[in-house]
């Protein structure tokens, strides 16, 4: 280790990922994983003498999830840069994220070398995002504002838009299948619409996603 590498800090539930992200960067040239954690709380008392450069934050975390972590990670780090890494990409989880003081946001499914060159970026004064991310950012401020949808089932429809199932909305956003179905059977009314694919025809037509 040298004392130009950056020192990063990973906190991370899934013990696979934790170890597989660490030996990773601790193989790249320009930073080294000073700490690990599976939680928030068991990393909160050790990160003033861990002095990271950057956190590595995942968002569904046992104990205080990665969403509410945030405030109180900016507040122990204010120097620290914050990387939220995670599965989670709906609209209001992706600007709750950026509102509590993320530095940068990436889904895991991106190719490993684009986390290296993210903890580049930020730390250069960038504000890293998964292409898929930075689309969701720019969209919420172009969007529609007479739109009749709600601000739930415009998530809802999006994730729609992006191939997820009932399921996989109701895991995203943390509510029942069956509330996801009441949302879906409102869009359809309001937009005047029997199906998915006219649905999302439909919203993007008029910019309400």
């Amino acid at each position: 280790m040298t004392s130009t590498k950056f020192r990063i800090v990973i906190i991370e539930d899934d013990h696979t990922l934790r170890d597989g992200y660490a030996y990773l960067i601790n193989n790249s040239p320009s930073s080294v994983v000073v700490a690990s954690y599976c939680s928030f709380d068991h990393a909160k008392n050790n990160l003033s003498k861990d002095r990271p450069d950057v956190i590595l934050l995942d968002i569904q975390l046992p104990g205080t999830n990665g969403i509410d972590a945030l405030p109180a990670l900016k507040k122990l780090l204010p120097d620290t840069y914050v990387i939220v890494l995670t599965v989670y990409e709906s609209e209001k989880t992706i600007l709750h994220a950026l509102a509590n003081g993320a530095n940068g946001y990436f889904t895991k499914n991106n190719p490993f070398p684009k986390i290296i060159d993210a903890i580049q970026e930020v730390t250069q004064g960038g504000g890293p995002m998964s292409i898929n991310v930075a689309r969701t950012v720019i969209m919420s401020f172009q969007r529609n504002q007479n739109s009749p949808l709600t601000k739930r089932e415009t998530e809802v429809l999006i994730l729609r838009s992006q191939g997820k199932d009932r399921s996989q909305i109701a895991e995203e956003l943390f509510i029942e299948t069956e509330t996801v179905k009441t949302h879906i059977k409102n869009i359809y009314s309001k937009l005047n619409v029997n199906s998915r694919a006219d649905s999302i025809r439909v919203a993007r037509e008029n910019k309400f996603i």
